[in-house]
């Protein structure tokens, strides 16, 4: 299934900016554009770099796919988005930065929300000395049938 993204508006570009604001990055042109696309409309979002580039692309934004994902980077340094690795070749990008589980449905690669309520984790182990525990992803892998 293909991600529906934020329609490049004056109302979507402001909130892309305001969003932007929020986790103090420089707001240049095409951060804003990528900004709106994502979280323009309020909704949260599951997203490739890939996806984002054609988004923009489509949308008349000229960006390179180097800009995209050093862009979604920034944000994800900026504590904007989080980044769910699924395997070695893919990534998506999270615009909901609230500690949550997701399925990975493997027929379509679609990544989305699983319900935190029905997930309980127990223990963690102690982290190495001189490490600590940064963030856990839970990325449940689904099959149909």
């Amino acid at each position: 299934m293909e991600t529906q993204f934020a329609p490049l508006s004056p109302a979507t570009t402001q909130a892309g900016q305001t969003w932007l604001n929020r986790g103090k990055v420089r707001p240049t042109r095409q951060r804003i554009a990528l900004a709106a696309l994502l979280v323009g409309d309020g909704e949260n979002r599951h997203v490739t770099a890939e996806g984002l580039f054609t988004a923009a692309k489509d949308s008349g934004e000229s960006v390179s796919l180097a800009t995209v994902y050093n862009t979604l980077r920034a944000f994800c340094d900026a504590g904007l988005l989080n980044e769910i690795t699924v395997d070695a070749a893919r990534s998506y990008f999270d615009t909901c930065v609230e500690d949550h589980p997701h399925f990975f449905w493997e027929e379509t690669q679609e990544l989305t929300d699983a319900p935190s309520s029905e997930v309980e984790i127990a223990r963690l182990p102690d982290a190495p000395e001189g490490a600590r525990i940064a963030r856990v992803d839970v990325v449940i892998r689904l099959r149909r049938g």
